[in-house]
């Protein structure tokens, strides 16, 4: 049995369905939202890896012929630029993730414009990558998740106890601070 196409499948699949519950459970769950931002980080790079083992060989160039060659077909336009897109993307998610572990307070206060940016930027990739290319069930999928995220987005916000760095915050279930 070839393990390639459903291991690269699913773990972008996880990596998505990680991304969604990450930003639905942000304002609610900063601690869960974070692990699941880094574990959907993880999946998709576990998925980056499958790609270029099972797919292209480790060959950038047999990369950006693919990509041209995708967004041909689904466009029509010959251009393999967005590999670099998904190089961009990769960055600004193990960044953020990065940034998120190192530097918890600001993402504890609230969302500012850069963050809105990082995601505006992460979303576009995302919608485009699950509902645009994709076919099938990782359509249906994405197209699921990006309606439950615009839907999340425009409920009301909970109010909800933010804690400075010296408070361990509340205990919850979960036996932890919420951060």
């Amino acid at each position: 049995m070839d393990t390639g196409e459903p291991l690269t499948c699913w773990t972008v699949r996880v990596a998505v369905a990680l991304y969604a519950a990450s930003l639905a459970s942000r304002r609610y769950s900063p601690r869960w939202s974070r692990l699941a931002w880094t574990g959907g980080c993880l999946a998709y790079l576990l998925h980056v890896a499958a790609a270029f083992h099972y797919y292209h060989h480790w060959s950038h160039t047999d990369a950006y012929a693919s990509t041209a060659r995708q967004t041909a077909e689904v466009v029509g336009i010959d251009w393999g630029g967005g590999l670099y897109v998904n190089y961009a993307f990769t960055l600004v998610w193990l960044a953020d993730v990065f940034w998120w572990w190192m530097h918890p307070e600001p993402f504890a206060r609230g969302e500012s414009v850069v963050r809105w940016i990082v995601h505006a930027f992460l979303g576009f990739v995302v919608f485009n990558a699950t509902v645009v290319f994709a076919t099938g069930f990782s359509r249906w999928f994405g197209l699921g998740a990006c309606v439950l995220l615009i839907v999340i987005l425009f409920l009301p916000k909970k109010e909800c106890r933010h804690v400075d760095a010296n408070d361990h915050g509340p205990t919850g279930l979960d036996g932890g601070d919420d951060r």
